[in-house]
């Protein structure tokens, strides 16, 4: 089962705008999401939909749809500033 991924233009221009040696690790960090999108690592948010990962000081918040085998990032960001849009 593998999962195909897609990135948000918000979430893309939030990873083009991050600090250089913050990029490869995001990018790592969700290189296995097409075979586990739910790795040990995630969390479920609370009071809305989806699920994040940490990396660092830094939060991807995605959605799961399993129906159509879909992730779905739609917020990349600090910890401070990820959770307040």
């Amino acid at each position: 089962m593998s999962y195909n991924l897609e990135i948000l233009r918000r979430a893309q221009k939030e990873l083009a705008d991050l600090p250089k040696e913050t990029y490869p690790k995001i990018c790592d960090a969700v290189q296995g999401w097409g075979k586990d999108p739910r790795p040990s690592c995630c969390l479920k948010l609370k009071g809305r939909e989806g699920w994040r990962i940490r990396v660092g000081n830094y939060r991807v918040l995605y959605t799961i749809d399993d129906q159509q085998q879909i992730i779905t990032i739609f917020h990349i960001g600090h910890r401070r500033d990820v959770y307040d849009k």
